[in-house]
This record gives C-alpha cells, sequence and structure tokens, in this order.
C-alpha cells in the first residue's frame, strides 16, 4: 500500500488558476510543486475524477474535486473561475500529464485570461516530450499534431500540409491502432524515420525505432497508449543563386576561400571541394571586373 505524501507546506496558495502536470504512468513523476499545489488548492478540477483519485490520494489533496472534460468544460468554467474571484484556487489536471494538450482544459483557460484571472502553468510530464527525446530524431524543431483524423479526406489533407515541414513530426495514437497509422502515415509522407513509443514510464514502456515500413512489419502490442514520431521532410538543398550569393557575400567579408568553403559545406551539404572551386572561381572574375 502507497503511504501518501504529507502536507509540504501549510501556506495558502493565491488565487489563481493553476494548469498543473500530472504523470504519465509512474506517480513517482509527480514534482514537488505539482504536489503542493494540489494538497492546497480549493478546487481540482480533473478530466475523470476517478482516474485522478490514486493521484490524488497520494499527494494528501484536499481540495474539492470536479469533474471538467471535452463534454462540459464550457458549462463549468465560469463556475470555476468565480472561485478564484472569491479568493480561492483551482488545480487544473487531466488524466495524465500536461492539461490541454489534446487534453480538456483550453476554454477555462482562455476565459480566465479574458476575465483578467492568473493563470500560472506547473509544469512536468508530457508524454509527447518523453518520446520526442528518446526517439533518436531530431529536437531542434517539431510539430504537434495530435490524433489522426478518421475522415479520411480531412486525414490527407493534414498529412499533405504536414508533409513538407522541416521538423519531427508527433502524432498520438491508440495502441490498437498503431499498424492503421503507420500505414496512414507512409502513405501520406512517404517512408520515413520513424519512432513508436508506447505506455511510457510505465511497466511494459518500449521504444521501437526504424523505417515506417519496417515499424508495419512488425508484431505490435496493442495495448495502452502510444506515441508515434517521423522524421521531417529533408532540407531542401539551396539553389545555385543562393549559394553564389553566400560565396559573394562571404568574400566581400574578407573570409578567406578555405575558410569559407569549409562554412558552406556544413550550411548546405555541398562538397567542400566543389565549393572551393566556385569560390576561386568567383574571386578571380571580381578580381578581373577591378
Amino acid at each position: 500500500m502507497t503511504t501518501p505524501l504529507p502536507p509540504l507546506a501549510s501556506t495558502a496558495l493565491p488565487a489563481a488558476l493553476y494548469v498543473v502536470a500530472t504523470p504519465i504512468g509512474n506517480l513517482e513523476d509527480i514534482t514537488l510543486r505539482a504536489a503542493h499545489v494540489l494538497q492546497h488548492a480549493t478546487v481540482v478540477a480533473c478530466e475523470d475524477t476517478r482516474t485522478s483519485a490514486p493521484l490524488l490520494t497520494r499527494v494528501n489533496a484536499r481540495g474539492r474535486r470536479v469533474a471538467v472534460h471535452d463534454h462540459n468544460e464550457d458549462a463549468k468554467a465560469d463556475a470555476l473561475l468565480d472561485e478564484v474571484d472569491r479568493g480561492g484556487s483551482v488545480a487544473l489536471i487531466s488524466d495524465a500529464g500536461t492539461p490541454l494538450l489534446n487534453d480538456p482544459g483550453y476554454p477555462v483557460v482562455a476565459r480566465a485570461i479574458a476575465r483578467g484571472i492568473a493563470v500560472i502553468p506547473v509544469p512536468g510530464p508530457s508524454a509527447l516530450l518523453a518520446a520526442l527525446v528518446v526517439s533518436g530524431l531530431s529536437p531542434a524543431r517539431f510539430h504537434f499534431a495530435g490524433f489522426l483524423p478518421e475522415r479520411p479526406t480531412r486525414r490527407q489533407a493534414l498529412l499533405s500540409q504536414l508533409a513538407p515541414l522541416e521538423a519531427t513530426l508527433v502524432f498520438y495514437a491508440p495502441a490498437r491502432d498503431i499498424p492503421l497509422t503507420l500505414a496512414q502515415l507512409l502513405e501520406g509522407l512517404g517512408d520515413r524515420r520513424a519512432c513508436v513509443c508506447r505506455e511510457l514510464t510505465k511497466l511494459h514502456e518500449e521504444s521501437r525505432r526504424g523505417l515506417l515500413s519496417q515499424l508495419i512489419a512488425q508484431q505490435h502490442t496493442l495495448l495502452g497508449e502510444a506515441v508515434v514520431l517521423v522524421d521531417g521532410a529533408p532540407e531542401a538543398a539551396p539553389s545555385t543563386q543562393d549559394v553564389q550569393q553566400r560565396i559573394v557575400a562571404g568574400l566581400a567579408d574578407g573570409e578567406k576561400p578555405t575558410h569559407l568553403a569549409r562554412r558552406l559545406a556544413k550550411e548546405t551539404g555541398l562538397p567542400r571541394q566543389e565549393l572551393y572551386d566556385r569560390i576561386l572561381t568567383a574571386k578571380t572574375g571580381a578580381a578581373g571586373s577591378d
């Protein structure tokens, strides 16, 4: 039996709406600050009070629990914010992870901002970020697309918009839909590097990496939740005119040909010797025109 955490402090929370990230699986991922806010909030707005009950018991949360989900958040938003206006504190949580990211909460936050109520983030676990950093795909730029639309026309339109993005693409999918999701991504994006992360931070956590075609051919355990990440579009090669402009600019700045060739090779992916020859040609041409 898990022993609840003792109260972390007796200080009352300032009146505000707190957007609190909660564990995506392992309850030990709760942050000390999140535990403190949940302990002292006068109201805890849960996506599902039954799902959140073990966590709230673990952190010794004492506030009133209110169910706020996709089907009632518009109707419940003003009542929650009235609580803040009366000096109370409201902690907004989802079933797991960071609220609003493919979870309820946006109407509540938007209305709080419109009413001039303080909205305070309490950051922590996020399935999309946890998957991104273990995927082996570039985290420099990424695009979170959530669940793929079920309607073929909408799905195809979305994938057509995403296909040219030079950013890692992040999707959510029920584990039972992994084979179908991978096939749809292969059709819409082409055969790219990908990673399937399932049951992150839980007992049966796994991450599989490979080309989409390779992952489709594998047998997948169809239980739990999954994050599917796909490599972004390859960076477009710079045009001849663009490279020439960079060469001219570099020479004008006084860069030595060897240094300029080395730098441009890193920036463009073109062979350094080819660039060096073009730089010498440009330098000779510039000298001849003087």
